[in-house]
């Protein structure tokens, strides 16, 4: 099918996009674009305005600092999958990066546009939960376990955009389990589970409309519970 007409910003700068978006209920944000455009070329999403933030160089950072990891909201899942500093500070991402899609979707897919969509079959809300990450966006820092709201939908209002996610630096033991029908596929069901200044974190995917922290699991591990 062919998407309902719009318009097209490719965004200059990070305050130019947060001005279209704002100014247009019905004005959307595109990263990659790998939920956003199948679901206008179903007419099931039709947005009057698309600002594209392909070339804001302030969303693509990845450092190390303040004791955390900081991933740029346009930074794609090949390079978690790849980046040194991803893969010593906290492998379960570059790790689950690594299971994501297929090679075209791992190099235009973005980690903040994953969160912001809010699939409860995704696999980075999962880890965000599951790692008390902060999501901050252009005009406030959230806790991830306060930032998925539902079905698709999040704390995120018109107009605010994705900055960073900031997640602990956590190199121990851990595990991203997914299940699907065949290799890449979204998760019919996922664990993670990552071992964090000698407290185990375990978080679920797709077994509710947001990602599920196993707490009972993980007081369970703390109580002296084998693993």
């Amino acid at each position: 099918m062919i998407p309902a007409p719009f318009e097209y910003l490719r965004a200059s700068s990070l305050a130019e996009a947060e001005t279209a978006l704002s100014s247009d209920d019905e004005a959307r944000p595109l990263a990659g674009g790998h939920s956003l455009l199948p679901l206008m070329r179903l007419r099931l999403s039709r947005p009057s305005l698309l600002v594209d933030l392909e070339g804001l160089g302030e969303l693509g950072g990845v450092s190390i600092s303040g004791g955390a990891l900081h991933v740029g909201a346009m930074v794609r899942h090949a390079r978690l999958e790849h980046d040194e500093k991803v893969r010593s500070a906290l492998p379960i991402l570059a790790e689950t990066a690594a299971q994501l899609g297929d090679p075209q979707v791992r190099n235009r897919g973005t980690i903040g546009g994953s969160v912001a969509h809010a699939d409860p079959a995704g696999d980075y809300p999962t880890l965000c939960v599951g790692l008390d990450a902060e999501i901050v966006t252009t005009r406030r820092t959230v806790p991830a376990s306060e930032f998925f709201t539902g079905l698709f939908s999040t704390v995120l209002e018109q107009g605010e955009i994705v900055r960073e996610i900031v997640f602990p630096i956590a190199d121990g033991p851990h595990r991203y389990l997914k299940h699907g029908h065949r290799l890449f596929d979204w998760a019919l069901v996922a664990v993670a589970v990552q071992r964090v200044e000698g407290d185990w974190r375990i978080a679920l995917t797709n077994v509710g409309p947001v990602p599920l922290r196993a707490r009972r699991a993980e007081e369970a591990l703390a109580a002296g519970a084998s693993v």
